[in-house]
């Protein structure tokens, strides 16, 4: 099981925020998914933003958050914009 910080993106600060919603670990994150995880987060962290699950996005799929393409994210900013309604 490797841990949150050891994946692109994820800082200690994610990680305990991942965690206090019962992902503690990268296997659990990739299981999850980056659309559930912010999902998770936002209902306990009602200020984290589009960019988190940009972050969520990237360390999933190993990709710097900024390099992630256009397509996927619109698709991430309309699942994000989705939760406010």
């Amino acid at each position: 099981m490797a841990e949150l910080t050891s994946m692109m993106n994820i800082g200690k600060e994610m990680s305990r925020k991942l965690a206090s919603v019962g992902i503690d670990t990268a296997e659990e994150l990739i299981f999850t998914g980056s659309k559930q995880a912010f999902e998770r987060l936002k209902k306990a962290y009602p200020n984290v933003c589009l960019v988190h699950l940009y972050t969520l996005e990237g360390a999933i799929t190993n990709t710097e958050y900024n390099s992630l393409s256009a397509e996927k994210k619109k698709e991430l900013k309309e699942f994000s914009d989705s939760l406010k309604n």
